[in-house]
């Protein structure tokens, strides 16, 4: 099969990238997983707050926020964020408050809000009610849909094994079949500097990161529905309501190699316990955990285009936390790079996420 672009991964970043370069040329994208969005993308508890993130990561938030609010009916629900700190945390309470752009509200007003926060260890509180929750199953396919709407395929279970230079540009062997493209397209994840060095490209350095999760209970029984997400200081845990249950995490960033990821049973209870002296209600049961990777660049921002020293070599890589939110922006950006477009980012962000700034 031959095609224009051949992107090599299936979440978030390749589905969206395969929507918006299927405007372009033809586009053929391989998942290797059963199902799209199956390991970061698919245990993701992903919301839009367009201050979170380093300044080129803001960029594209900010950028993305229409698309978000109104694409095929809009992706967002309100949620708001809320930060609450001990007597000893201020410090990094009034640095987080300001990154984030919290109003710093009163304990009451913080509990008229959660019920359960604890008046003897919750000290400050900031609220910001614009963050609201993303729409991250249906986001996926939409971008799906609309490759395949232009021409586009989408290919599951297609694990690439092998990738060669070709007269005309790439030749990939994946899934038992052989692919030709004219330029590829790295979204391969935690996977993508083992899918660089198939290819003979330099990497760029990518550090998968385990983040944990585990569901819980609704606590004492409280309808959690309207409730902000809540995250203690130094994001160093996070209860997010979900479905009437409560995700947390102990928003741990472990280095580990690429792999299907697990909860590690130690670093989730260290997490609970955090978040446990916040709160009232101890954690009695835990419903079901998991764990997914997070990917990051040296500098902690995207990598979006072609490679330096391989024009034909496309990265679309350390999407980190940010992946959801930056989608829209990060593959419109991509496509008006390739497109020869011009883009409506600024100049320093659209840098500041080249692939030229890591060589």
């Amino acid at each position: 099969m031959t095609c224009d672009f051949l992107i090599i991964g299936g979440g978030i970043a390749g589905a969206s990238a395969a929507a918006r370069l299927s405007e372009l040329g033809h586009v053929v994208l391989l998942e290797m997983e059963e199902a799209l969005g199956y390991h970061a993308s698919g245990r993701s508890a992903a919301m839009f707050e367009e201050n979170y993130g380093p300044p080129a990561v803001v960029a594209l938030n900010k950028a993305s926020a229409d698309y978000h609010h109104s694409a095929n009916g809009g992706y967002l629900t309100p949620r708001g964020l809320m930060l609450v700190s001990g007597p000893d945390q201020e410090q990094q309470f009034r640095e987080d408050i300001k990154e984030l752009d919290l109003e710093e509200i009163s304990f009451a007003e913080a509990q008229a809000r959660i019920p359960i926060l604890n008046p003897k260890t919750v000290t400050h509180a900031g609220l910001h009610l614009a963050a609201q929750d993303l729409d991250t199953d249906r986001m996926v396919q939409d971008f799906a849909k609309a490759a395949r709407s232009n021409g586009g395929k989408v290919i599951t279970r297609a694990q690439v094994t092998e990738i060669s230079r070709s007269p005309t540009g790439w030749q990939v062997e994946a899934g038992g079949e052989n692919y030709e493209a004219k330029q590829l397209v790295n979204a391969a994840g935690a996977w993508v500097d083992e899918i660089a060095a198939m290819a003979g490209v330099a990497p760029i350095g990518i550090a998968p990161r385990r983040r944990s999760m585990a569901r819980l209970p609704a606590p004492g029984g409280h309808d959690v529905t309207k409730w902000p997400m809540l995250m203690g200081v130094g994001e160093s845990w996070y209860a997010k309501p979900d479905a009437g249950k409560l995700l947390v995490s102990p928003a741990d960033a472990d280095l580990v190699a690429p792999h299907d990821a697990y909860a590690d049973d130690m670093v989730l209870a260290e997490g609970l316990a955090r978040y446990e002296e916040m709160v009232t209600t101890p954690v009695t049961r835990v419903e079901s955990n998991w764990a997914g990777l997070r990917s990051f660049s040296p500098d902690g921002s995207l990598v979006l285009g072609p490679d330096p020293d391989r024009p034909d070599f496309i990265w679309c890589a350390a999407q980190g936390g940010y992946g959801f939110q930056t989608a829209p922006a990060a593959s419109r950006l991509l496509a008006d790079i390739l497109g020869g477009r011009s883009s409506e980012l600024d100049a320093a962000s659209r840098s500041a996420l080249s692939p030229a700034r890591l060589r």
